[in-house]
């Protein structure tokens, strides 16, 4: 199933079930809820297989999946991307990054979903993309054990982690996280992919179950990124176990990827695009799950 949260020209807000390129309405004001009902996705599927017509995708506006998660933790899981952007700065691999799936906290305020116009970071010169996958936990757990960490899983929708590098190397030098180079943005959407929908792409189960998915970045159409989500180090099944650590994962709550290689100019260099810039458009596509799309204002 492909699930959205929706507004109508009432300025109603709903869950919804995509069925082809039409929306079915669903009895809950967001997926937060639904995920929330143990009930949620059986009756989702039953919806599905009526014959409601729906609205079409021009008659409502998408919103972010989950507008208000509980929580969202944003890991570091692609080696490439690490390795990368430490060499940029003359640094060698930091071996405790093979230890743990290092992870921070975002900010859930400033999310933004499919065609939202998302504010330039007022102060900033150096605005940069994040190119992710995101999971949705879909099923309370603690302690969650990697082998039967995919069970919890309740989707996957792309997500673009909006960085300000100036700001960036300030916090970094106090060596407590991204702040303020990431807290003004996050793009999440179009809508949240069920796993069963990405089965024919899985190249792996239990901790180890990863997806065959191209990932790319464009801006104003032209291509800056490529990667496949099955180079990551670390799976969603490794990231949730170590997150449920010693605490409750809820429904809702958002687990970030990190960025794919390539998916940053951070990694790839502003020779290849400037610092992005008001007025852009950037697109994010990830294959089996479709494109988030947002223009900077």
């Amino acid at each position: 199933m492909r699930l959205v949260t929706f507004k109508t020209s009432n300025h109603v807000t709903s869950a919804g079930v995509m069925r082809g390129e039409r929306v079915l309405e669903l009895k809950y004001p967001t997926l937060l809820e639904l995920l929330q009902d143990p009930s949620g996705m059986e009756k989702a599927r039953t919806v599905l297989e009526n014959a409601e017509p729906g609205f079409s995708l021009d008659e409502i506006t998408l919103l972010t999946p989950i507008p208000k998660p509980p929580t969202i933790r944003d890991f570091y899981a692609f080696e490439q991307h690490v390795a990368a952007a430490r060499a940029k700065r003359g640094l060698d691999m930091i071996p405790e990054w093979y230890k743990i799936p290092t992870f921070y906290f975002t900010n859930t305020s400033e999310l933004y979903g499919q065609g939202e116009p998302v504010p330039y970071p007022a102060g900033s010169k150096e605005l940069d993309i994040e190119l992710e996958i995101a999971c949705v936990i879909g099923c309370e757990g603690k302690n969650i054990s990697s082998e039967v960490a995919a069970d919890h899983i309740a989707g996957y929708t792309i997500m673009n982690d909006w960085s300000a590098r100036d700001f960036q190397r300030l916090d970094m030098k106090l060596n407590l996280g991204p702040g303020k180079g990431k807290d003004f943005a996050t793009s999440l959407g179009p809508w949240l992919v069920t796993p069963d929908e990405l089965a024919a792409r899985r190249t792996g189960s239990g901790a180890n179950e990863r997806y065959d998915m191209t990932m790319l970045a464009r801006v104003d159409g032209k291509e800056i990124s490529r990667g496949n989500f099955n180079q990551i180090h670390y799976s969603f099944p490794q990231m949730i176990a170590y997150a449920s650590r010693n605490v409750h994962l809820r429904p809702g709550d958002i687990l970030g990827s990190g960025t794919v290689g390539t998916g940053c100019l951070l990694e790839i260099g502003t020779e290849v695009h400037p610092w992005f810039q008001r007025g852009e458009t950037i697109e994010l596509e990830i294959e089996g799950i479709g494109v988030l799309r947002n223009k900077i204002e």
